[in-house]
């Protein structure tokens, strides 16, 4: 979001683009007539960001290939869009902000198995990690992951059963307390069950989860990622809101992907293959910084590096042993989570 927005919101990662995605648009081959529009299923708090992208994709594609084209949203937490469409919903791209949401629908067919591999950055066009927002003054002195787990402090952050948003809160919750207690896994359980007890509402998305915090009032600290965090703070300027970034935070790649299914269905694998690397050539990754995300795209990232605190960001991979790893320990039916958690 941008600051000028009412409502939407250092890391040594860097890598470099592909010349072939920064340099233009695929060609225009297609076996059946394209569609004029496409529909981009994605995360909750992404509304702002989309509506941004779309906005410069759709008069640059036609300047590049003469069609029209109108890209469409769906937004929600992206475990509740992947079901959706294996329910039957028809999107063409899939902008999500969890890895394993995307598995999924590669598992049911949906999408390509080397889907991580057909883009840079194991499909990932920026990057974020969970950040902390609170009240006018920081009242509850709110600095690092310990101090949400005290008795006095309130959190509100989304259902980590639905919400890929949270599941990145709980992780980086849990790596923190693997760390501070020298990998006691009996110690992480029992700070991410005081995390997960002091939540005073799960909404089922992120966007919920701000507006719980910001216009319900509920709650002394918000927990969300970085990018919608500094974007509410600059869109509610007269509430006074601070931003806490934790020292240490985890890496959240917001995969993408091509729905294969949808699009060879529709005849839109062209145009959807076009939108996904217009979201990393340097016109994509200046709109991504513009609303809070940490881009690859190097002279865009040094454009916008100042807007950014320093953090320390650990890996799934490297905490947890990868995705397929987490799914199966902490996410899937009766894993950890469900052991931990407590619901308000």
């Amino acid at each position: 979001m941008r600051p000028s927005r009412r409502l939407i919101l250092t890391s040594t990662l860097a890598a470099l683009l592909a010349p072939a995605l920064a340099s233009g648009f695929a060609p225009a081959a297609q076996a059946q007539e394209q569609p004029n529009q496409i529909l981009n299923a994605s995360y909750d708090v992404a509304r702002e960001l989309f509506e941004a992208e779309n906005k410069q994709f759709e008069p640059t594609y036609k300047a590049k290939t003469g069609k029209e084209i109108k890209v469409n949203q769906s937004h929600a937490g992206t475990s509740k869009q992947a079901r959706s469409i294996v329910e039957g919903l028809e999107a063409d791209v899939v902008t999500f902000n969890q890895i394993t949401d995307i598995t999924f629908l590669a598992d049911k067919g949906y999408v390509a198995k080397d889907w991580q591999s057909r883009l840079p950055n194991n499909a990932s066009p920026w990057y974020s990690f969970p950040a902390f927002l609170v009240r006018a003054g920081n009242p509850k002195n709110v600095k690092n992951w310990d101090d949400l787990v005290r008795d006095d402090v309130k959190l509100v952050f989304p259902n980590p059963k639905t919400s890929g948003n949270a599941r990145y809160t709980y992780l980086a919750a849990y790596a923190f307390a693997l760390e501070k207690f020298n990998g006691d896994v009996a110690k992480a359980d029992a700070f991410a069950r005081k995390l997960l007890s002091n939540v005073v509402v799960f909404d089922t998305g992120g966007r919920g989860a701000t507006t719980s915090f910001v216009e319900r009032e509920q709650g002394d600290v918000l927990i969300t990622f970085e990018a919608e965090v500094i974007g509410v703070k600059d869109a509610y300027k007269d509430k006074n809101f601070q931003v806490v970034v934790p020292e240490v935070s985890l890496l959240a790649e917001f995969p993408v992907a091509v729905v294969d299914k949808v699009v060879d269905k529709r005849g839109s694998r062209q145009v959807a293959t076009d939108y996904l690397n217009f979201l990393y050539s340097p016109e994509g990754q200046k709109i991504a910084a513009e609303y809070n995300n940490r881009v690859f795209d190097p002279k865009v990232a040094e454009e916008y590096k100042a807007k950014f605190a320093p953090v320390r960001l650990v890996k799934v991979e490297d905490v947890f042993g990868g995705w397929a790893n987490v799914q199966k320990t902490h996410f899937a039916s009766g894993g950890k989570l469900d052991e931990l958690f407590v619901a308000p």
